[in-house]
């Protein structure tokens, strides 16, 4: 079955780095583009990122654009998210998604906490 499990998580300063990966399974990952998400308290869940199933092509909320980087191992069967200039706002639950064969996959989150 497919499986998604996040990590990386933790509580960063502002204007620090947090890297989060997330590990596949269940799936031939090469085959399917990977998005990540995240959730703030009292907020919708929000695209942040997403790289299609070779990388060529990556996409970005405005919100992190030139602050996050998404990439993929698609031998490791990962997706990662390295997240700089972290700002107060980017706190939150990050999850990866991927969509195989009309079903969503969601992973179960890491939160993410930027404060002084």
């Amino acid at each position: 079955q497919v499986q998604l499990v996040e990590s990386g998580g933790g509580l960063v300063q502002p204007g620090g780095s947090l890297r989060l990966s997330c590990a596949a399974s269940g799936f031939t990952f090469s085959r399917y583009g990977m998005n990540w998400y995240r959730q703030a308290p009292g907020k919708e869940r929000e695209l942040v990122a997403l790289i299609s199933s070779t990388g060529g092509f990556t996409n970005y909320a405005d919100s992190v654009k030139g602050r996050f980087t998404i990439s993929r191992d698609n031998v490791k069967n990962t997706v990662v998210l390295q997240m700089n200039s972290l700002k107060p706002e980017d706190t939150a639950v990050y999850y990866c998604k991927v969509y195989v064969s009309g079903v969503e996959y969601w992973g179960q989150g890491t939160q993410v906490t930027v404060s002084s």
